[in-house]
């Protein structure tokens, strides 16, 4: 069987340095907020090209924190909207509620998955504060065309890129980050950068965001005892640090190896039941999932399941029909809800032999 994701097998390469940061982790004695957090951050604030990097306990988390933070800078207030993709992951919703916001819902373009820009302006009203744009999948969405309508009404961009790390060149002289506001990850073990149990982070070039971000985190505090804000306990574990700093080096890697196996997907599969994904060649995708779309899912995943092939549907009910968001349970997003009755993911990740890519392009041939 191959499985859809074997966890132990991504991160066997990295087992023995992981057993050296365990060890230097026991022998050090120091256990919150130490010389494995600080360099993580360091590190990946430079990887993404960003001034500023806080680590968090999740990627849900590191969403709700910037919004309350964006309250404690007196840029967001209860009852604010925020614009949002009807399709995504429930998350991303319900960071927009814990923070007493109310999610306004834009259609995704059907090719990308990622909102659709065109669809923005209309959803504007004079309560709209925000947009925040998901990378879908580990595509980036049209973040030029987003920026351009939060810049002509003034409106925060907060981005959830909990499944796109290293999606386009995230460097210092890349102009994504010119009107950043922030932008939230999780390394949740099954992302590109995947720890070993819940973590995430918050990436700004905003000092002053920055700046509360570090406080609301840890209990309100900047110093010990001293606390400023009504804060939270969402702090990137020491030990989960240690192990993100062993596997950060290796990303480009695996993203790169992803894009290839993409690129035998999206040129050998040739099966009129199956819709392909979008890819523009860029590094703008780094194919955290890999998802076709198909009017007969059930029986395809059935058909691959009996073939030796595991896949998962991410995700089968869109937020605005989950019973946790009942207020929204009477409207339609037909996008959206095309969406989430077709798509099936494939397995892809660096793991795979050519045996076994080959196997999954020919099964899903012989559909």
């Amino acid at each position: 069987m191959i499985k859809f994701l074997d966890l132990k097998k991504v991160n066997q390469p990295f087992e023995s340095a992981f057993k050296q940061k365990m060890e230097h982790f026991l022998e050090g004695g120091w256990y919150i907020l130490g010389k494995e957090v600080k360099l993580f951050e360091e590190s990946f604030a430079q990887y993404c090209g960003a001034k500023h990097c806080i680590g968090v306990g999740n990627g849900l988390d590191a969403l709700v924190l910037i919004l309350k933070a964006y309250f404690q800078l007196e840029k967001l207030e209860k009852g604010d909207e925020v614009i949002v993709p009807s399709n995504t992951y429930i998350a991303t919703i319900l960071a927009i509620l814990e923070a007493d916001l109310v999610p306004v819902f834009v259609e995704p373009k059907l090719e990308t998955f990622n909102i659709n820009p065109d669809l923005i302006e209309a959803k504007i009203s004079v309560k709209t504060k925000a947009i925040l744009p998901v990378h879908l999948y580990g595509q980036l969405a049209e973040m030029d065309k987003i920026n351009a309508i939060a810049k002509k009404y003034n409106l925060l961009v907060i981005e959830d890129a909990a499944q796109a790390h290293g999606a386009g060149k995230f460097r210092s002289q890349n102009l994504e980050f010119r009107n950043l506001n922030a932008k939230a990850y999780s390394f949740y073990p099954g992302k590109n950068l995947g720890a070993l149990g819940d973590a995430g982070a918050i990436i700004t070039n905003d000092d002053e965001l920055a700046d509360v971000l570090f406080s609301l985190r840890n209990y309100g505090s900047k110093v010990k005892y001293e606390n400023e804000l009504i804060g939270v306990n969402s702090r990137l574990d020491e030990i989960q640090a240690a192990f993100l700093n062993v596997k950060l080096p290796e990303l480009d890697k695996e993203n790169q190896i992803r894009r290839e196996i993409a690129k035998r997907y999206l040129s050998e599969i040739k099966n009129a039941k199956i819709v392909l994904p979008f890819w523009d060649n860029s590094e703008n995708h780094v194919f955290h999932l890999f998802v076709i779309r198909t009017k007969n899912r059930n029986d395809l995943k059935e058909y691959l399941f009996k073939n030796g092939i595991e896949t998962m549907i991410h995700y089968p009910i869109p937020p605005h029909k989950q019973k946790a968001l009942k207020d929204w349970n009477s409207l339609s997003y037909p996008i959206s809800e095309k969406i989430h009755d077709e798509v099936l993911s494939i397995p892809l990740n660096g793991t795979f032999t050519e045996a076994e890519i080959n196997k999954i392009i020919t099964t899903l041939n012989n559909y």
